[in-house]
């Protein structure tokens, strides 16, 4: 036995064998490798427990997540893109603005000197055709770095000497589908020879009669190439946020409904909110149903003075609610539960629950019952709502992205702010706090953003003498006193007239709040800064013009390119 097993072993290294013997041994080499690649990937597997999806995105959320704006504010508390944001600014059909010549004066009739002077005191006729396009055309010469698309025809104003007039408008360098509404009282003069002058041309809005709502809008003045209003956003309209309802029974039992129950989304960062909820508007979609939405949000404590999570805010503060019942079909949720209380019985109406996010969509568009309850558990994150358009479901649900606006009544507060500043205006964005005190990360954020580095920086980029908008997150503004030196420095604070108690935002959203004052919060300050930063004529951001060092800590540069 002994000699046929080394007879077998030296057979074996033979010459001819080598080839052989190489391959079998590579084989076995490989094999242990797969087996042990298997292993260890089944142990991490079994073992590993990840983050909230949210923030390991796939594309589409990096995509949708990523603002794609050059404002550089934190990443906790950034304004998320909505849809106007993505709206195609064709430029061609904003070329059809009105000119000072389309609108020359008519040439007034010959009247002598007695009869104007007898005239002199008497009230200003708002309705004569000179006055209007005397308005206009003042209009347009004062404000030069606007353009007019429409003017309303004039009204009377609160005296005998004052006529109110609307106008839509856009800044000559707008660079979204985004038209404006104003409205300005005029002061005006009649002197001896019978001419009219404009004395004075009201503030941002002070023409108070002459904002109509849609329906009783009469025409006005504008070319006769018409500016497309669908698909444009309408800044300065009156918003009509009053809730859905559905008039009659009859109508009620005759639709289909889906709503989201529970779960772990609430109280998260709005960007975590608006993913999820676009995954339920998504999947009502596809399912041909209304979507039945809670009103009522949490703020999270990363956008309150309370540094605490706040409950009962309202969807129409943030959001264009408006927008969205006349994009999709949407229903209050405590108006439906109401009215499911009093028909469900009678008219047979039934409710099928899904507890698992991973039935798909697919899989409920054959039930034909009247409501479809998505009911999510405590543990997170599978209990997160936007688990239902993951998977396979993430190629047929598309999120509706289009349908989710900014609130026009925070819009119309930048609006006001950049009409203040004449839309002639530069910005800088200053991000310090935490980042600057962190040498580690940001060796160098605190010195290039220190007042004597920021004018050196900016002597080069912006003139003597601008209008300069600054946004940041830096407390203290007299830190930044050694610019008004070279410049005109703005913050959000100058504006706060515009959403304290005497302002149109204040007693809106009271009246929303149920009569209860509403705060003017982290969140929504955030996006009016970011808002009218994006408007300045030429902008400046931290990381990108300020200092070398990197927004997200050192040698991450080219992460956030």
């Amino acid at each position: 036995m002994l000699g046929r097993t080394s007879l077998s072993r030296s057979s074996s290294f033979r010459p001819e064998n080598l080839g052989q013997n190489a391959l079998a041994m590579i084989g076995n080499l490989c094999f242990t490798i797969f087996v042990l690649g298997v292993l260890i990937f089944t142990i991490i597997a079994a073992t590993y427990e990840p983050e909230d999806p949210l923030f390991h995105p796939s594309t589409k959320i990096t995509t949708f997540l990523t603002s794609t704006s050059n404002a550089t504010f934190q990443s906790d508390v950034s304004i998320l893109k909505t849809g106007e944001d993505f709206l195609a600014s064709n430029q061609s059909i904003f070329d059809a603005f009105i000119n000072v010549t389309d609108v020359a004066l008519p040439v007034t009739n010959n009247i002598n000197n007695s009869e104007c002077e007898s005239g002199i005191g008497n009230p200003i006729d708002c309705t004569n055709p000179e006055i209007f396009q005397l308005m206009m055309k003042t209009a347009i010469e004062q404000f030069k770095d606007i353009h007019f698309y429409r003017f309303g025809k004039s009204v009377q104003g609160s005296d005998d000497n004052m006529c109110d007039m609307a106008w839509r408008f856009r800044p000559k360098e707008g660079k979204t589908a985004t038209l404006y509404k104003d409205y300005r009282r005029f002061v005006i003069s009649r002197t001896v020879n019978c001419s009219y002058t404009v004395v004075k041309i009201g503030d941002y809005h002070s023409g108070t009669n002459a904002r109509k709502k849609k329906k009783n809008q009469k025409p006005g003045f504008e070319p006769k190439k018409q500016v497309p209003t669908s698909g444009v956003l309408v800044v300065g309209e009156t918003v009509n946020d009053s809730l859905t309802v559905v008039e009659s029974e009859g109508a009620f039992s005759k639709g289909k409904y889906l709503i989201y129950s529970g779960g772990g989304d609430r109280c998260k960062s709005m960007n975590h909110y608006l993913w999820s909820f676009l995954c339920a508007l998504g999947e009502a979609q596809y399912l041909n149903r209304t979507l039945v939405m809670d009103l009522n949000i949490c703020l999270s404590s990363i956008y309150t003075t309370s540094n605490r999570d706040e409950e009962g805010k309202d969807f129409r503060f943030y959001f264009d609610y408006e927008h969205l019942k006349e994009s999709a079909s949407v229903l209050d949720q405590r108006e439906f539960w109401k009215d499911w209380a009093k028909w469900h019985k009678k008219d047979g109406l039934n409710l099928n629950l899904v507890e698992d996010f991973r039935v798909t969509p697919m899989k409920l568009a054959d039930v034909k019952d009247a409501l479809i309850m998505r009911k999510f558990g405590s543990v997170e994150p599978d209990n997160y709502w936007y688990r239902v358009c993951e998977g396979e479901t993430e190629s047929v649900i598309q999120r509706p992205w289009h349908m989710i606006w900014k609130s026009r009544r925070l819009m119309d507060i930048v609006s006001a702010i950049a009409t203040r500043l004449n839309w002639d205006f530069d910005s800088v964005h200053v991000e310090r706090g935490e980042k600057a005190k962190n040498t580690e990360l940001w060796p160098n954020l605190a010195t290039d953003t220190a007042p004597e580095t920021l004018l050196s920086t900016l002597r080069e980029k912006i003139e003597d003498g601008r209008e300069v908008y600054i946004a940041t997150n830096e407390p203290d503004r007299s830190f930044f006193d050694p610019l008004k030196d070279r410049y005109s420095t703005h913050f959000l604070n100058d504006f706060n007239d515009l959403w304290d108690e005497k302002s149109e935002w204040y007693a809106e959203t009271k009246t929303l709040n149920d009569g209860r004052p509403v705060e003017f919060d982290g969140y929504m300050r955030v996006e009016v800064d970011t808002e009218v930063f994006l408007r300045g004529k030429k902008q400046f951001e931290t990381f990108n013009d300020l200092t070398s060092d990197c927004k997200d800590g050192i040698n991450t540069c080219h992460s956030t390119s």
